[in-house]
Formats: structure tokens, sequence, C-alpha cells
């Protein structure tokens, strides 16, 4: 005969008795630190409050709107659909479910019994509730020791629910937190690390006013600058732009900054340092990755700049004689995106005193204002014109302040990165 002692015939002092227990479980649960130590802790203490056999905690996973568990013994995790079984009607309805008998009842799956040898009798099914009400998992004790789980019991489990679900919803927030913690520790370091790599200083060369100026628009960027001077005097200026950005980006841009230096190292021209950095990033990187790229070398003995531009721009060439810009086409494909396409020879012309060439990635023409207007290439022309008398690394705050006003106040989506390349009169 099913025992359905109500909590009304329960005596007062086996009431009190086992209320008391179920507090004094909250406040040993309440000083857990982690969730694995709190799910057994919680699992153990069922055993007691409730006097059964076996205690395991389904959790519910939202991103596949799964119950799992991994404490059941002998078996590994389970994991079943939310709405799947006893555990699953106790979780979508929030309810205590009670089974006298599990094999007269069709909803108990007989195989994880057969899978360890234990044999379930009865069951209580009770929800773990959080902050809210809502269910954040459920706790199923099986096999009371002496007769079947009563209506008292329910009420216990109630109790019990309520504090484990809230202990539990609490450690999932902490460890969450914890998580982001470290992910944003992580990042800080990553962008310290990336931020170290960038020239502190452009190089002095004669006849030449050079400046760089990044600003990333998350921890970790996609873009970045450099000069490398060469054995006979030369400066390679470069600049370069990898699709997206945060790390993924950052690892893509870092990679072809090594690359760059290497082969420059040993002694490539532009044309041929390109071509095998290509053909590197083409194998190394999936599909979807690729970087648009600037280089160019400056020498003290000559009024000429050089440049191969991988589908890289904008890129602007100012003539302080008439007062006029230039869009420079790119004349090659971005890297990574077709290895046996080699590049042309560098592009070469000379420069005048007052003549400046800016180097600068999408994020400057491409920052829209809050109708979605970009700033767009006019507003760039325009402000090299205005500012033309002033030092480069002055004259890209200034661009930046422009751009800053445009917009707004609207947030920044994509990496920011300039260099200016002024001709001067020689010391």
């Amino acid at each position: 005969m099913t025992e359905t002692t109500s909590w009304t015939e329960q005596p007062r002092e086996q009431q009190v008795s086992d209320l008391m227990a179920v507090l004094d479980v909250t406040r040993k649960l309440a000083a857990s630190t982690e969730l694995d130590t709190l799910l057994k802790a919680i699992e153990e203490s069922a055993l007691q409050v409730l006097d059964c056999e076996r205690a395991t905690i389904f959790l519910h996973d939202a991103a596949t709107d799964e119950l799992y568990s991994e404490v059941a013994t002998g078996v590994g995790e389970i994991r079943f659909g939310a709405s799947l079984g006893i555990a699953g009607e106790a979780f979508r309805s929030a309810a205590v479910v009670r089974v006298p008998d599990a094999y007269a009842d069709k909803r108990f799956n007989p195989e994880i019994d057969r899978k360890t040898g234990y044999r379930t009798r009865s069951i209580l099914t009770f929800p773990l509730r959080g902050f809210d009400g809502g269910a954040v998992g459920v706790l199923q004790v099986l096999n009371k020791r002496e007769g079947t789980f009563t209506e008292w019991d329910e009420e216990l489990g109630r109790a019990y629910g309520a504090q484990a679900g809230v202990a539990v919803q609490r450690q999932r927030l902490l460890d969450e937190f914890a998580q982001k913690q470290k992910i944003e520790r992580d990042l800080q370091v990553a962008r310290e690390v990336q931020q170290a790599l960038l020239p502190e200083a452009a190089p002095t060369i004669p006849g030449f006013d050079l400046a760089g100026w990044n600003k990333p628009a998350d921890e970790t960027g996609g873009d970045f600058f450099d000069y490398q001077p060469l054995d006979d005097g030369r400066v390679v200026v470069m600049l370069a732009d990898a699709t997206g950005h945060g790390i993924g980006a950052a690892l893509v841009a870092s990679e072809c900054r090594s690359l760059l230096r290497a082969t420059f190292l040993a002694g490539s021209d532009i044309d041929q340092a390109l071509n095998g950095v290509n053909r590197i990033l083409e194998e190394d990187l999936p599909d979807d990755r690729f970087l648009t790229a600037f280089v160019a070398t400056l020498s003290p003995d000559s009024d000429k700049i050089a440049f191969v531009s991988a589908g890289h721009g904008p890129i602007i060439l100012y003539r302080a004689a008439t007062k006029e810009c230039r869009i420079c086409k790119a004349s090659g494909l971005p890297l990574s995106v077709l290895a046996d396409l080699p590049y042309d020879p560098p592009e070469e012309f000379a420069m005048e005193e007052g003549d400046m060439l800016l180097i600068a990635t999408d994020g400057f023409d491409e920052w829209s204002d809050a109708e979605g207007n970009p700033f767009g290439t006019e507003r760039i022309e325009d402000c090299l014109r205005d500012h033309a008398e002033e030092p480069s690394s002055k004259l890209i705050e200034r661009l930046y302040e422009r751009v800053l006003a445009f917009t707004g106040g609207t947030e920044q989506r994509d990496d920011l990165t300039a260099i200016i390349i002024k001709r001067c009169a020689s010391s």
C-alpha cells in the first residue's frame, strides 16, 4: 500500500527536527565556494534529510535545453531533453513528482538500472528553484530506506529544493563572474603585449616627417603598423588590417607582422616579401581570414617613396603645391586570398616639400554617425588640406578629433590605425 502520510499527520517533534536539519544543511551550503563541491554536498545532505539511498542532481543547460548530471554512479554523464521523463516533468512543471513504484510508472527509464545493476524502487524528484522561483535543475532521490516517500517528504523536498536551488544559482553566477574576470585579465595582458609590439616612436629619416597611431575597437585589435630599418639605410614602413577585430584578428595580425619582419631581414624586396608572406598566410589561415596591407620603403638619400598596396585603402596622396588629393589604388589582392598570384613591383613617385601620404584603415572612413552616414574619404581629404602645415603626429590627432565630432558618440566598431609620411626640408 502507498504511504500518503500528510505533513499534518507527521508528529510535531519530527517536523521540527526535519526542518532544523534543512536549515542546518542550508548554512553548510552557503559556505561552499566551488560548484562541484556544492553539488556533492547537496546530494549527500539530501540522503540524510530524506533518509534515502541515492541522490542525483540534474542541472539545466540553457544552451541545449537539456538536463545533465555528471555525478551518477557508474555511467558517466547523463544528458537528456529537459522535458523528458520524470526529471523533465518535475523541471517543466516546477512541481514535486513522487513515484511510489518505479517499474509500474511508464515515465521511468530502467536502462540505468540495467547498466549499473542497481534496483530502483521509489523516486522523489523536486525542482531546484533559483532566485526568481524558476527551476535551475532538479534533485532526484531514490529508494526511501523504510517504505516509500510520503507527502511529508514532498514538503521537505520543496523546502530543501528552494534552498539548494538558490545556492546552485548563486555559485553558478559567481563562477561565471570569476571566468569573465579571468578572460578580461587575459585580454588585458594580450592588449599590453600587442601594444608593446607597436613602435614607441617613428624613426628619424632626413627629409621625412613620419608618424603612426593605433586605437583598437576591443581589448585587442587586428590592425598593426611598424617600421623596420634596413642595412642599406632605407626604412620599411608597413601597416596591415586583418578581417574582423578582437583576439582572432590580433593573432592574424601578429603572424603577418612577424613574417614581414623576417622576410625583410633576409633581404627581400617589397614584392618578394609580400609574395612569400602571402603563400604562408594562405596555407595557415582559414578561408574567411585575410589581411589588407601597405608596405613602403623610404630612403634618406631620395625624395621618392616606393610602395605596394595589397588590397589596402584608403591611401591618400596630398600635393602641397596644388592642395589636391589623390586616392592611390591597391596594386594587388589582400594577403591570404590567392597564393599563386604574385604582386607587382612597387609603385614609385617623388614627394616634394609639404606633400604627404596618409595610409589609414577603413575604421576611419567607414565609421558612421547616428543616421548611418559614413565619415568618408572626402572628409579625410578636407582634414589633410586644413591642417597641412601641422606635423604628421598632430595631423593624425586632428583627423581622429574630426571623426569623433562627426560620429557624435556612436560606438567605435572597427580598429583605427593610421600612418602619415610627410616630405619636409632636410636638416
